[in-house]
Formats: C-alpha cells, structure tokens, sequence
C-alpha cells in the first residue's frame, strides 16, 4: 500500500513554496511524523512530517522545484525496507533520476503524461504539450523537458550571446524564496511611498548605568539579561501612542488608525533578515520584551518561525548597531509606514553644562511615508524616543 506525500497548507495566503532539501533517499526507512524533506516560503521553512511509516518509494519533485499547496512530492510504501524497491514497469521513475531519452510512438507526446510540476510550467507558459518530447518511460514529460523545450525554441535574438568572459572565476546560486521575497517588497516599498528619514542622537549613559545597577537582580528574578531592546520598544510604543498617524496605515482612500501595538523586531536568522512580532507589546514588561525578543531570535536562526510569529506588525525597529552600522536609512516594512533604526553605540565628545564631556552616543532613525506623516511629527517622535531613553523613568511614569 502506498501513501502520498503531498505539499501541507502553508500558512494564510501562501500558496506556493520550493522543495528545499530531501532528508530522505528513495528506499530509505520512514517513520510517522519523521521530517522527510524542508520546503521554504517567502518567509519561513517547514519541514514536511510523514502521513505513515514505511520507506521512500518514490520522489516526484527535486530539490528546486515549485511546488503548491496539495502537490505530491512523493510516495511512502507501508512496511519498512532499507533498499530501493525494484521499479514496475506502471511506476513512473523519481523525478530526481536522470532517464535515457525515450522517444514517444508516433513521433509525438499526445499520451505521455506529465509530472504535476511540468504541467504547471506548460500551463503558466502556455506550452503546447503535445510537441515536447519526455525524457522519462513512455514519453513521460519532466520539467527538465519543458524547460529544455522553452530554450529550443526562444527567438534567437532572447538568447545569451555566448559565455560570459570569466565564467570559470563565478557561481552561480538560485536566490532563495525568503530572498526574492525580501527584494520585492523592498522595491515596492521604494516604489509606492514617498520615504524620507529624519535622524537624532541618543546619550544612552543613562539606561547603561540602570542596567548595570540592576543587572544581577533582573537576571536572577527573569532568567534573562536586561537589554537595549525593551527600552526601545517601551519608548516606541510611549511615541506612537502620542503620534497615532505612525501607528496607521494607508488602505485605498482611507487611514487605518490601529489602537493596538504589534512590534516587528527585525533579527539575522539563517536565511536572511526576517520580523518576527511582538504581539500587544503595550502590555509586555521590561522582562516580557526581552524574553520575547530572545525566544523570537532563537527560532529565526534555528528555521522555527512560524508564520504566526511574522504576520502583522504595525511598527518595525531594526538595530543595525549589532553588525557596527554607525547611521543608515532604513526601508519600510509595507504596509506599516515608519521604521526606527538603531545604531551602535559610541563613545563621543558632546556638550553639557556648557562643558565637552565624553559619552556613550547613539545615532537613531525614522524612515516614513511622507504621504501619512509631515515631517513635524517625525521629528517630534523621534525627540520622544529620545527623552525617554534618556531619561528612562519616564518609561515607568509614563509623563
């Protein structure tokens, strides 16, 4: 008895993913719910459970393919087996096995049957299947094939030229989803909002010096260090709260004005930059934000975001200052219409008292649609931010 593999529901509004990696090789033993390969989104990885115990009878889509929700990616056989099944002759061979090629009777493919992922391909480029040639057991049409076809026969006038110059000096590396993902927002939020960043300094001597006063206690109380993170994220919320316009967005005609603050913390995570969100991050506590945060950047390095943790968001921070950046202009996180930036932190000479002191100096940003928010508000919210780091007990009285 054989069981599908098939691609699982992928979150809401993701439709499509790309077979990432295999863990499993045909033949290989199976258990229930044992990973059997990575499929990777444009914002997160999931690994793909067995429906059944047995052994890998078959692989349908290589690693590279798109697939969508409801696909077969392969089959599992009941009953558990360390080798590769002999193959009948009704069972079409794994698509990640490359096959002599096999010309169909008559000349044509008019029967040949396509993979679920070389159909797709015939369909999106509207391909006549019919006059391709399959590589696999009677006539069986892969997508290697129709991609070979669509190359056959492209105007001349669409192909290279011939080899770049220093071809044997490059590689050559598909981008991953999570990164084409990434550079299609980013053009579109350059695109469709008119962004401007406005920047301030920030003496942190004051929040350095609470933090070292009541480190050891914080620790010991939350099993967990007091970061800059949840001084940045109270003072955010402190601004928003007096500055609803950057808590909004812009749908069609109409403001969205959001009484609910969602924090997206941008974080490194294996594959690239992603923002998991802090959820109703007015209520979280000193401790709350750092546990959040640092449970939110284990699961970004460790592939364990689901895409709970990444839907929404009404604000974004990202800290540059953990790579070294010393000022930068960050880009929107659309629909959300302001970002802040944070920056490393630097010992400078600054004025006080009329007397050059040196402090720990920070850089802060806020990149904003201009369309939503005047430049008088950006100002004003980056100043608050500012008082509040600052002068941190603001934070606790809330003035």
């Amino acid at each position: 008895m054989s069981v599908e593999l098939k691609v699982p529901q992928l979150g809401e509004s993701i439709t499509e993913a790309i077979v990432g990696k295999w863990h499993k090789k045909v033949g290989d033993a199976i258990k229930v719910d044992e990973p059997v390969l990575v499929l990777e989104t444009d914002k997160v990885t999931i690994d793909v459970p067995a429906p059944a115990g047995g052994s890998l009878a078959q692989i349908s889509c290589k690693e590279g393919d798109k697939v969508r929700v409801g696909d077969v990616l392969g089959t599992i056989s009941s009953g558990v087996s360390t080798a590769p099944a002999a193959p009948t002759p009704a069972a079409p061979l794994p698509s990640s096995i490359p096959v002599p090629a096999v010309a169909a009777q008559g000349g044509d493919n008019r029967s040949a049957p396509l993979t679920p992922v070389a159909r797709r391909v015939v369909e999106e480029k509207g391909l006549d299947a019919t006059q391709i040639r399959g590589s696999g057991p009677s006539g069986r049409i892969f997508k290697d094939d129709v991609l070979g076809h669509v190359e056959s026969t492209a105007p001349a006038a669409s192909k290279p030229s011939g080899p770049r110059p220093r071809a044997d000096q490059e590689e050559r590396v598909r981008m991953t989803p999570l990164r084409r993902k990434v550079a299609e927002r980013l053009l579109a939020a350059q695109s469709s909002a008119a962004i401007l960043t406005t920047f301030n300094e920030v003496d942190m001597a004051p929040v350095m010096a609470l933090r070292k006063q009541y480190q050891e206690k914080f620790s010991a109380k939350h099993g967990i260090k007091l970061g800059l993170m949840s001084f940045f994220v109270r003072a955010c919320i402190d601004g928003l709260k007096a500055f609803p316009q950057i808590n909004a967005e812009i749908e069609g005609e109409e403001v969205v004005f959001k009484k609910y603050y969602d924090i997206g913390v941008a974080v490194s995570g294996s594959r690239g930059l992603v923002v998991p969100v802090l959820r109703d991050a007015d209520r979280l506590s000193l401790a709350g934000v750092e546990k959040q945060v640092a449970e939110l950047g284990t699961k970004a390095k460790t592939d364990k975001l689901a895409m709970a943790d990444l839907q929404g968001g009404t604000f974004t921070i990202t800290n540059g200052g953990i790579f070294g950046s010393m000022m930068s202009t960050p880009i929107l996180n659309p629909p959300q219409v302001a970002i802040l930036g944070m920056h490393n932190i630097v010992d400078r000479p600054v004025a006080r008292n009329g007397e050059v002191v040196i402090r720990p100096m920070m850089y802060v940003a806020l990149s904003y649609d201009h369309r939503l928010i005047d430049g008088r508000e950006a100002v004003q919210f980056l100043v608050r931010i500012k008082d509040c780091i600052e002068d941190p007990q603001r934070l606790l009285l809330e003035v």
